[in-house]
């Protein structure tokens, strides 16, 4: 197909001196609004005249209807809600969300940059329209510095939804995964949003609020803080290794709610109330004594996942996802084949037996075995694309839903966080939502991560509470052996600095907290900034500007300042105030007395990060 162009002499636009195009009459909602749409087939092929897209607008949001009015049914492959030259500048600046929890797009128009370390297009070979640039669910443009453009779909209830984009077009889209249209049937398609304003965190919230009337948030306070084990003994965890961070955490610090194990218990992907050698066969044993001792048992589950050698997989195959030929389908034929036990294979959310057993395996893990908590883990898996489902009319996003409804049954009121997971579809299905590719104690991965939880600031709190991922305070395991010696070995690169910025930054978020260290290891100055950062705010800082140095937020009768300085040389800050302040810096608790028109911070290390706490100032020490 040849992209549809809507005229350029429509638009009206104007090239300015510096590059930037400006729009002298046509907005970039009106440009979405006049182009044409159109419904393709397989391989965009075109479709009989009779089959019929519209669309209505409320405000700035579009409602599309997608009518098959002839007389034989028809494949629909791309639905093009816009399709258009953008008239924008090259070098104009770009934000999009990925599919997947490991996905996001920055960079300008012209040179998108991958900010996530996993991509949907290489890593996990989602197809791209047309060769371009594809984001999902999202993505903002900043053509001025006062200007900003928001292009959102409100829903995702059954399609995914996506956007397009070079230097000249712009197409926005939904999949139809050749799904067939019966004659005179139709198809309601999810709502888009397309908004401008000078602030882009506004616009943000606006789509929070569509998003929210489409898909109601399930998440409520208090914000979840616990230990997890993944990010200090992997998969060989033992039983011992968690029963001693459980009894530091009983006596040094009970605030951590939840004490999670993570992958590794499990002998395959699938068998999930098998356990592995290193519990001696009874994980259930240590998760009663997680409850006895006053905190609540979490657990690590890939849901959407088996092992080939897993009694699930052996003995249930018509349970999950069909290649052409109705056999299971293996997820490395399509995409990536994942990372541990595998090549995996999906398990279909659309069959009952799927479904019965996702219900009451989650319902005897929280009844049977006690757990309040589950890590949710491979849920991109749920939404396989390439395969044939059980319900041959279900689309990926609705194979996935349904699965996910099934674990809310069993769960209860269990404590749900999606990772590795698709981010549209599991909207009002998740309590939480990991915000960030796996942290490592490194600064690459203290800076990409801690990018990336930023940037999807917006969501916390309005779609769900937002998962950094487990916070690092030092590199240290204990050598668990018999003489007791307390021996530690290393595990991390990073600096004592580094640890400082990424203290900082997880503050800044404002979302969940999971320490991610052996704490029999930790001493009085981990203690410390562990008590600065329980109980999280709830709340994500506003940045003053897309470098992300300078997050600010009003709590508790405070200003918290975050400084973070990503660059590789010491760096001075200065915060505007508007009335005299007093200032404590947080980590060090250091007393930076009295400022006023504005706050200075002198000659912070390179790859460090400052907590401040402001209050105003009445005239009194």
């Amino acid at each position: 197909m040849k992209p549809r162009f809507l005229s350029l002499t429509l638009l009206v636009v104007l090239a300015t001196s510096s590059g930037f195009t400006a729009f002298a009459a046509v907005s970039l909602r009106q440009q979405v609004a006049a182009a044409e749409a159109t419904a393709l087939g397989l391989d965009d092929a075109p479709l009989p005249a009779t089959v019929v897209l519209s669309r209505r607008w409320v405000g700035d949001v579009c409602w599309g209807t997608l009518e098959n009015r002839g007389t034989a049914p028809v494949q629909v492959g791309n639905i093009v809600l816009a399709e258009f030259e953008h008239g924008l500048a090259a070098d104009t600046p770009v934000y999009g969300e990925g599919f997947t929890m490991l996905s996001q797009t920055g960079g300008t128009l012209a040179r998108p940059v991958d900010e996530g370390f996993y991509t949907d297009r290489q890593h996990y070979r989602i197809r791209e329209p047309h060769g371009r640039r594809t984001v999902y669910g999202v993505m903002t443009l900043r053509p001025a510095v006062d200007r900003a453009v928001l292009i959102g779909f409100g829903a995702a209830r059954r399609f995914v939804g996506r956007v397009s984009f070079d230097a000249q077009a712009l197409s926005i889209s939904l999949d139809g995964e050749g799904l067939t249209l019966p004659a005179g049937a139709s198809w309601s398609l999810e709502p888009l949003l397309v908004a401008e304003g000078p602030d882009r965190h506004r616009l943000f919230e606006t789509l929070a609020a569509v998003l929210g009337q489409n898909h109601p948030p399930i998440f409520r306070a208090p914000v979840a803080t616990g230990w997890c084990s993944w990010y200090c003994f992997g998969p060989r965890v033992t039983a011992e290794q968690i029963r001693g961070n459980l009894a530091w955490a009983r006596r040094e610090f009970p605030g951590l709610r939840y004490i999670q194990i993570d992958d590794g218990y499990q002998p395959w992907m699938g068998d999930w109330l098998e356990t592995g050698q290193s519990f001696g066969g009874d994980v259930r044993a240590v998760l009663r004594e997680i409850r006895a001792q006053g905190f609540e048992p979490a657990l690590w589950v890939a849901p959407f996942v088996a092992s080939p050698q897993s009694a699930l997989f052996r003995e249930h195959p018509d349970w999950f996802v069909k290649d052409a030929t109705g056999q299971p389908l293996r997820s490395d034929r399509v995409g990536f084949g994942g990372w541990r036990l595998g090549p995996w294979y999906a398990l279909d959310g659309t069959h009952p037996g799927a479904q019965r057993w996702l219900e009451g395996l989650f319902r005897r893990l929280r009844e049977d075995w006690g757990c309040t908590y589950f890590k949710l883990d491979a849920n991109y898996w749920g939404t396989l694309a390439g395969g044939v489902h059980h319900d041959p009319q279900a689309t990926r996003v609705e194979a996935y839903r349904r699965g996910m409804e099934a674990i809310r049954r069993g769960a209860g009121e269990a404590f749900l966080l999606g990772c590795n997971h698709p981010l549209w579809p599991s909207l009002g299905l998740i309590h939480g939502s990991r915000s960030s590719m796996d942290v490592n104690r490194d600064w690459r991965h203290f800076a990409k991560t801690g990018r990336e939880n930023l940037l999807r600031g917006w969501q916390n709190g309005r779609l769900w509470w937002n998962d950094p991922d487990a916070l690092c305070l030092n590199g240290s395991v204990l050598v668990d052996d018999t003489a007791g010696s307390g021996a530690t070995r290393s595990i991390g690169k990073a600096t004592a600095d580094e640890y400082l910025f990424h203290a900082t930054l997880v503050y800044a978020t404002g979302g969940m907290l999971l320490a991610g260290d052996d704490l029999r290891t930790y001493g009085e100055v981990e203690r410390q900034r562990l008590q600065v950062l329980h109980p999280p705010t709830g709340q994500a800082m506003r940045f003053e500007s897309d470098d992300h140095a300078v997050g600010r937020l009003e709590w508790s009768g405070a200003e918290m300042v975050a400084l973070l300085n990503w660059g590789d040389q010491p760096r001075d800050f200065r915060v505007a105030v508007a009335r005299p302040v007093g200032v404590t810096e947080l980590w060090s608790g250091a007393d930076l007395g009295v400022h006023m028109g504005r706050v200075e911070v002198l000659q912070v290390p390179a790859h460090s990060g400052r907590l401040l706490r402001l209050v105003p100032w009445t005239g009194e020490r």
